[in-house]
């Protein structure tokens, strides 16, 4: 068994779910690890039990890259999983389990490179973070606003969702290699109207008033707007395909194609919770709703007018998470690990990606530091690999975590 494929074992057995334990019991894990091979990591702990684990690798060059990756996990039923979430079993070829891929497999690759003991050709700061499946307050925003000091001299960082390959119909792998990521607007929203008598005609409803604005934010086609990272991405694949992409009509864009960009054309709002009232012959005077907004880099003030608008005058709104939309230029770093990629895979065809979510780049962001996402992985063909983000029965290829570790050595020994 492969050293990377043992610490994702290992790592997955520890439960790091989020809300859960925390991830103190990990981080001790990592940091002894990082220990055995003369590294000195630190410990910072934001709340109880709530652990990130920091650790810099010296290099040729002060110039030093971060790699960042997240302890915690999202819950997981057993009852639906075909093998225990937690029990980190190692079968066909795979290492089973929630986190094998977001992200203890992409912090084992990590692990695994850093435990041959090569110095790096860069100062290398290493960090292993809380809470990235909530908001980051216990994880990333926590270890940037009260420990900056540990990411001094970092310019660049890499960590998930980038650097996985996607076969298409032709046999070309391509490789999205992360330069961006939407913007997070999550909000609560909340009308206010008057009390009385439900079997009263109403003077002014705050559950009806909710409901109309709901349906306008649902029901609202943001517009096509294709940032320049997207752009060149259609540009690749169309290509790769041997065909004019039209983001309009992605009818004849196979899937796996189709995956890497249908979710970053727009903006999005979609309304998720909702509560309201105590009594069924009671008209309640407030009601409230969350709402997870996600927006375009560079069309923030765009999305927070469009979503006033939406909303009308008789609603207000307060963020409960607000991140705005990091990217990270399409050069230098990125084709560094592009050519990593071909060097590893003959038919590697890396492509720039915008991801429809986000992860703690956004906290580093605030330091200046450029994300790229960059876990490096050749899948099989046929493994719906974004399916199994957060999906049921998540697992991981031991071949593709090996392929990882080689990526790094080539992308990172001196």
């Amino acid at each position: 068994m492969s050293e990377a494929a043992k610490i994702c074992s290992e790592l997955i057995r520890i439960d790091t779910t989020n809300p859960g334990p925390g991830e103190r019991e990990a981080a001790e894990y990592v940091a002894g690890l990082l220990s055995e091979v003369g590294l000195s990591p630190v410990i910072v702990e934001s709340a109880p039990r709530r652990a990130s684990v920091i650790c810099r690798v010296p290099g040729d060059s002060p110039d030093a890259l971060l790699i960042h990756g997240h302890l915690d996990v999202v819950p997981a039923d057993p009852a639906d999983w075909a093998l225990h979430p937690f029990s980190g079993e190692i079968a066909d070829g795979y290492v089973h389990g929630r986190g094998a891929v977001d992200m203890k497999g992409s912090l084992a690759m990590t692990l695994a490179w850093v435990r041959q003991g090569v110095r790096p050709r860069r100062d290398l700061v290493l960090a292993f973070l809380a809470d990235e499946e909530a908001t980051g307050e216990f994880g990333s925003r926590y270890v940037v606003s009260e420990h900056a000091e540990l990411f001094e001299g970092c310019t660049e960082a890499i960590s998930e969702s980038g650097g996985f390959s996607v076969t298409m119909p032709s046999g070309v792998r391509v490789y999205p290699i992360g330069v961006g990521e939407r913007g997070t607007a999550w909000m609560k929203v909340t009308a206010r109207g008057v009390a009385g008598h439900g079997s009263k005609p109403p003077a002014d409803n705050a559950v009806a008033e909710m409901a109309r604005a709901l349906t306008r934010v649902a029901d609202h086609r943001w517009p096509l707007r294709l940032t320049p990272s997207v752009s060149a991405l259609i540009s690749e694949l169309s290509d790769v395909l041997g065909m004019e992409i039209d983001p309009e009509d992605l009818s004849e864009v196979p899937l796996q194609a189709a995956a890497l960009f249908k979710g970053v054309l727009r903006a999005s709002t979609n309304p998720t919770m909702m509560n309201a009232g105590y009594k069924v012959n009671v008209i309640p005077s407030r009601a409230e709703a969350h709402i997870d907004g996600r927006f375009l880099p560079g069309f923030r003030d765009e999305f927070l007018e469009t979503i006033d608008g939406l909303l009308g005058p008789k609603l207000t709104r307060e963020f409960i998470n607000f991140e705005d939309a990091p990217s990270a230029p399409i050069s230098g770093l990125f084709y560094e690990l592009g050519d990593v990629l071909r060097a590893e895979d003959p038919l590697a065809r890396p492509v720039p990606y915008v991801m429809t979510g986000g992860t703690d780049a956004k906290s580093f962001a605030r330091l200046g530091i450029k994300g790229y996402g960059f876990a490096p992985l050749l899948l099989p063909p046929d493994l719906d690999y974004f399916a199994l983000f957060h999906g049921i029965d998540e697992r991981v290829p031991i071949d593709a975590l090996d392929f990882g570790v080689r990526a790094l050595s080539r992308l990172l020994d001196a």
